[in-house]
C-alpha cells in the first residue's frame, strides 16, 4: 500500500498479527509466505529500505524520551543533505539516490571489507544489480548521516540489514 507519504507500507501476513506476541498469526509462516508472495520479486527490489516496525505498547509510552531527539535528527538530515549537494553539484545531480554507475562506485564503493561483505552478500541473497546499486547509495546516505567521509564495512552492513530477505518455503 502507498501511504500518504508516498512511502510503500506492506504488512508480512494477510491479518497483520505475524510477530505480535499479544495477537500472533495463527496461520504463521504458511499464512506470510503466501501473502509475501503476492508481491514480485522485482517490486521489492525496487524498495530501498524494509524496515519492521512492531506495535508500541503500553510500557514504551511511558519510557524516557530518546536520547536524540527531533531536532538533532533534523539537523543530521540537513546535513548529510548539504553533503550530497555539495559532491554531485558537478555533476548535475543533487543526492545519493541520482548517483548511478561509474560515478556511484566511485563515491560510494566501501573499504575492502565492505567490497568483501558486499560480494558476500551478492551471491547469499543474489542481489541483482539493481540491489547492489541499491545497497551502495543506502550506505553511502548512511556514511552521510554518521557524517563519515568514506563507506566502510560499518555502512555496507547496516545498508543490507534493510534489504527485504525473501521468506524461504522450506519446513
Amino acid at each position: 500500500m502507498i501511504g500518504p507519504n508516498g512511502k510503500k507500507a506492506t504488512r508480512r501476513c494477510r491479518c497483520g498479527h505475524l510477530g505480535d506476541p499479544a495477537l500472533g498469526c495463527g496461520k504463521a509462516p504458511r499464512c506470510a509466505l503466501d501473502y509475501q508472495s503476492r508481491i514480485s520479486g522485482p517490486l521489492f527490489d525496487r524498495i530501498d529500505l524494509h524496515v519492521e516496525v512492531p506495535a508500541v505498547s503500553a510500557a514504551d509510552l511511558s519510557l524516557p524520551p530518546p536520547a536524540e531527539g527531533s531536532n538533532e535528527v533534523a539537523a543530521r538530515v540537513a546535513a548529510a543533505r548539504a553533503r550530497q549537494t555539495e559532491r554531485y553539484a558537478a555533476h548535475g545531480l543533487r543526492s545519493n539516490a541520482e548517483a548511478d554507475g561509474e560515478l556511484l562506485e566511485s563515491l560510494a564503493g566501501p573499504d575492502a571489507e565492505g567490497r568483501r561483505i558486499l560480494t558476500q552478500a551478492v551471491e547469499k541473497f543474489r542481489l541483482s544489480a539493481r540491489g547492489y546499486h541499491r545497497v551502495l547509495r543506502v550506505a553511502r546516505t548512511l556514511a552521510d548521516l554518521a557524517g563519515a567521509t568514506d563507506v566502510t564495512a560499518l555502512h555496507i552492513a547496516e545498508a543490507l540489514s534493510y534489504r527485504r530477505i525473501a521468506p524461504s518455503r522450506a519446513g
